[in-house]
């Protein structure tokens, strides 16, 4: 028996990739006909929550069957409920009538979440009508899709600041090159080297550990891990990331 679709709410998750160099967002592909012209653009992954099911757990799922991917950092940053978001293009009322989505209100929960690409591309299959796109030339999108990334967009750079999410974006071992790198892109700012050092060795729970880069053209890096435990223990004394 198909599941039981609630048509007024959904989930929509902004899922934020980093490559090592870029910032990526994860779009889908959708095609939309009219007048015997196939028109193309792109939409956020998404979908209407089932009757039984809880508002995170949607989200699981709908990034679990874009991806096959699990145990992703989710955070719920906000609602999209504008009488009108569903009817201000024509191309997205079309669409709707392709796919018999009722013309109602409904009221989207966003997400994002944040993959690193490097380590996770053995182990996630995308969906083929699934593309990662720089977060700098999305394009058109569908809905008010534009806007919940950029809401999306302006959390996570709060977020870096606050709390290690960054590490949900570097491997497991890292150098300091490459977390300077990703808090550069993210917050689209330069940091002088020796100062970024600094504030690094300030922070307990950035740990060098007993290992250099490998198979690299350039002198080998000393590698770090971001310990958990460290972290919860000293939570208390905040993560400020304020270089």
């Amino acid at each position: 028996m198909d599941p039981i679709l609630i048509p007024n709410v959904s989930i929509d998750c902004v899922v934020f990739g980093f490559d090592m160099q870029d910032l990526k967002v994860l779009l889908v592909d959708r095609d939309i006909e009219h007048n015997g012209v196939l028109h193309h653009d792109r939409k956020l992954p998404g979908d209407l929550i089932r009757k039984d099911e809880e508002l995170d757990s949607a989200a699981c799922r709908i990034l679990h069957d874009l991806s096959g991917l699990q145990n992703l950092y989710l955070n719920q940053f906000g609602s999209f409920g504008g009488v009108n978001r569903l009817k201000s293009k024509e191309r997205d009322l079309i669409w709707l009538k392709q796919i018999d989505h009722p013309e109602e209100r409904v009221i989207t929960i966003a997400y994002y979440t944040l993959i690193n690409l490097t380590s996770a591309k053995e182990e996630y299959i995308l969906r083929s009508n699934a593309k990662w796109t720089s977060l700098d030339s999305l394009g058109e999108l569908a809905f008010d899709h534009a806007e919940i990334i950029t809401k999306a967009y302006s959390m996570m750079k709060q977020n870096f600041k606050v709390n290690p999410i960054a590490f949900e974006l570097l491997p497991d071992k890292f150098t300091l090159s490459q977390l300077q790198k990703i808090y550069e892109v993210v917050l689209k700012t330069q940091y002088d080297k020796r100062n970024f050092r600094k504030k690094i060795s300030q922070i307990s729970c950035i740990v060098p550990i007993n290992e250099k880069q490998t198979n690299v053209a350039h002198k080998p890096a000393r590698l770090y891990m971001f310990s958990k435990d460290i972290y919860e223990k000293t939570r208390k004394d905040n993560f400020d990331f304020t270089v």
